[in-house]
């Protein structure tokens, strides 16, 4: 994900992923639950926020792109 300078609180991140939840694949929104129940660092949140961020504008392409990101944060 590219860098951005803003600092997405965990409140921002649970609301952008619901705003998302429609166009998520349920298995990785619910792991995206259950990941945010556990204290992340502000990086992770960060790059959590970008991948949901206009997901449910982007290309099938980009969404399988963000699939693999999702994955690799949430294992």
């Amino acid at each position: 994900m590219s860098y951005c300078p803003i600092d997405h609180t965990l409140d921002d991140v649970q609301r952008k992923l619901e705003e998302q939840k429609a166009f998520l694949r349920d298995d990785l929104y619910k792991k995206s639950v259950i990941f945010l129940q556990q204290k992340q660092s502000q990086l992770v949140l960060n790059e959590l926020f970008h991948l949901l961020k206009k997901y449910d504008l982007v290309t099938e392409t980009e969404r399988k792109v963000r699939h693999q990101g999702f994955e690799q944060l949430l294992k």
